[in-house]
């Protein structure tokens, strides 16, 4: 196996019985590191330290991974024209978040015997929003409602952010502009009162 000490150090290639008394004089442990490797690589290494830090990357990791969630946009048969934008400008905002969204429309009395009407209106949803997403599972017919579930075609917005960042510094700007214009006005006036209460 090929061996790296505690510093980083390649050590060259030896036995396993010779790596292990080396990482036991040096007090550390023998963990194997890449173990597909030819020939593995192992390194000396404080186990219990080796452990934590590891356990610590994984958290800071789940940390800035965003869970994808699965939101659902309902539309109604006789939806109308404003309602229908105003649902389809939902779903893009959600998959631009990266989310899941199911879209079902719902029948009431005997429209479900018309399901087709239902089906032409999850195509039509499915052609507007095509730019964010992708339809993940075809137009379905479950008990009074149809519905599809779409996946986002692109990662999650990252540049959101910076604006923080941006608006602070507009912020400086305004404030530094005031103190430019200060001077002239407030400080030449109390100058002339003195004068005339001397002359006086």
């Amino acid at each position: 196996m090929r061996v790296i000490d505690e510093e980083g150090t390649q050590l060259g290639v030896m036995d396993t019985p010779k790596a292990l008394q080396l990482a036991q004089e040096r007090g550390f442990d023998l963990v194997e590191v890449a173990p597909t490797s030819n020939p593995p690589v192992t390194k000396i290494l404080d186990y219990g330290q080796y452990k934590y830090e590891q356990a610590r990357r994984d958290k800071e990791a789940r940390k800035h991974q965003r869970s994808v969630e699965f939101k659902e946009v309902r539309l109604r048969v006789k939806i109308g024209k404003g309602d229908f934008d105003t649902k389809v400008k939902r779903a893009i905002r959600f998959l631009q978040e990266g989310d899941r969204v199911k879209v079902a429309v719902q029948f009431r009395g005997r429209e479900v015997s018309h399901a087709y009407i239902g089906r032409d209106l999850l195509n039509r949803f499915a052609d507007e929003v095509g730019e964010w997403g992708t339809v993940d599972r075809m137009p379905t017919l479950e008990g009074r409602s149809m519905s599809m579930v779409l996946t986002a075609t692109q990662k999650p917005k990252a540049h959101v952010a910076p604006a923080p960042a941006q608006q602070g510094s507009k912020k400086k700007n305004k404030e530094a502009a005031p103190q430019e214009a200060e001077p002239p006005v407030a400080q030449e006036e109390p100058e002339a009162s003195p004068a005339t209460s001397t002359g006086g």
